[in-house]
């Protein structure tokens, strides 16, 4: 076992500290860029609904439209997705920004109609599954071991804190310019983002392009010169003697890949996008342990997502304090479990704590005021987030190396739909019954998954030896 090996092992067992997460340089830079995207895309859909009533007159046009950010990952996660093991990932990202800055210039200044608005943000957006799961996928590299789950805790932080700012910063960013002022605004905080991701995030090869070494790995040639980062800052290794966190172009392998083996995997780099992405979304669907971990990613949140759906019909004009408990309970549990409860520790809570995740929105069936139905929801979220964590060393391990972007992807991409079937099938739940007792129903639901993957949630879907 190498220094770095033990360095690394010793970090996993001790557990990161986010001190020594954010001590990477080019996590830095990433979280400067991640923060800077859920700021610009708040502002951004609050712009585009305020612009889109003010055409139309019409609120559900308007409301249609601030929802219209999901459609794309349905079929950008289904057919594009292995751009992102297919291009450079800094590529990638600084190409999402420049993409983002130019549709909403288009947006604000152009007068186009209102279907071809819709048409352009549709169309832009399939590729934001891509450009997601290139940043997600680079953080093991950056990050390894436990301090890439860290990585993750911090990114859903500010993900939540987005949610409970963003329409507030984002309301006095219209208020202030108006529509087209405030996607121009947008504009240029992605114009910010793509400077600071070029020149500060070290350009890392592309997972599944070019020559590949044996199961579909990337050669040596492709990785920078040892002891020097791709961007030339020597900062190659995993975690220094000063405990700092630094990243590695070359990444590692995991154990643990889908059936058929890392051959598979990676010996396709050839052929078109749209192919190879439904060629090793099946060959991870495929998979029980990777499926196991999918699923238990997915149901869960989806059905939260669908509960808090149904707290406006049941709070009316108070819901928002009740939405924002919920994105403070997301960041409350991904902070705690990160920082309070060791590697090992947050695995062993995942099935608990995924169960507990239902448990709170069975108290519904006693129709709770505002503060109680903040309370639970805001418990109901925090375990959901906690849990969360406890799963993605488990999901690193589970896939190789060279389709980790699209892996990424398809687990984004999938909550991302299933957050919208999620509000539907719990609409439908209310329109039969009632708005509380669809919110039961979906803790009752939320529980019944948490125990048909007890296996994911409890071994990461591995196999009793």
């Amino acid at each position: 076992m190498t220094v770095e090996e033990r360095d690394t092992q010793a970090v996993d067992e001790r557990g990161a500290t986010y001190t020594e997460v954010f001590a990477s340089r080019e996590f830095r830079i990433l979280f400067g860029g991640f923060t800077l995207l859920v700021a610009g895309d708040q502002i951004k859909m609050l712009a585009l609904s305020a612009l889109v009533y003010a055409r139309t007159g019409s609120p559900g046009l308007s409301a249609a439209t601030y929802m219209l950010g999901f459609l794309p990952y349905i079929v950008g996660g289904t057919f594009l997705l292995s751009l992102a093991d297919r291009i450079r990932p800094r590529a990638l990202m600084v190409a999402g920004e420049w993409v983002r800055a130019v549709t909403c210039l288009l947006l604000a200044f152009t007068g186009m109609p209102v279907w071809a608005m819709l048409a352009l943000v549709l169309v832009t957006g399939l590729f934001s599954p891509v450009f997601g799961a290139a940043r997600t996928a680079l953080l093991p590299d950056l990050l390894p071991g436990d301090a890439f789950v860290l990585g993750r805790s911090v990114l859903n932080v500010t993900a939540a804190g987005a949610q409970i700012g963003g329409l507030a910063v984002g309301g006095a960013v219209l208020a202030v310019t108006g529509p087209a002022g405030a996607l121009a605004v947008t504009a240029a905080l992605s114009v910010v983002a793509a400077v600071v991701l070029r020149y500060g995030m070290p350009d890392f090869p592309a997972r599944n392009a070019g020559p590949a070494g044996p199961a579909g790995r990337r050669t040596r040639e492709d990785a920078p010169p040892a002891g020097e980062t791709e961007g030339g800052d020597p900062s190659g290794g995993e975690a220094g003697g000063d405990g700092r966190v630094q990243a590695r172009p070359e990444g590692r392998r995991r154990a643990g890949t889908p059936a058929g083996g890392g051959e598979q995997a990676g010996a396709s780099a050839r052929g078109g996008a749209v192919r190879e992405t439904l060629r090793v979304n099946r060959l991870l669907l495929a998979d029980a342990r990777v499926r196991g971990l999918l699923l238990a990613q997915w149901l869960p949140v989806s059905i939260v997502a669908g509960a808090e759906a149904m707290l406006i019909p049941y709070l009316g004009n108070e819901a928002g304090f009740a939405l924002a408990a919920a994105s403070v309970g997301m960041a409350l549990g991904s902070l705690a479990a990160g920082r309070l409860v060791s590697p090992a520790g947050r695995e062993r809570l995942a099935f608990p704590l995924a169960l507990v995740t239902g448990l709170p929105l069975l108290a519904f069936a006693l129709r709770p005021g505002l503060v109680g139905a903040a309370l639970l929801v805001l418990l109901a979220t925090a375990a959901l987030s906690a849990f969360e964590l406890g799963l993605q060393r488990w999901f690193v391990e589970a896939v190789p190396e060279t389709i980790r972007g699209q892996s990424f992807g398809l687990a984004s991409a999938g909550m991302m739909t299933g957050q919208a079937l999620g509000a539907a099938l719990v609409g439908v739940a209310a329109e039969l019954t009632s708005p509380p007792m669809a919110v039961v129903i979906a803790g009752a639901a939320a529980c019944a998954c948490s125990l048909a993957l007890h296996r994911s949630l409890r071994v990461g879907g591995r196999r009793p030896a």
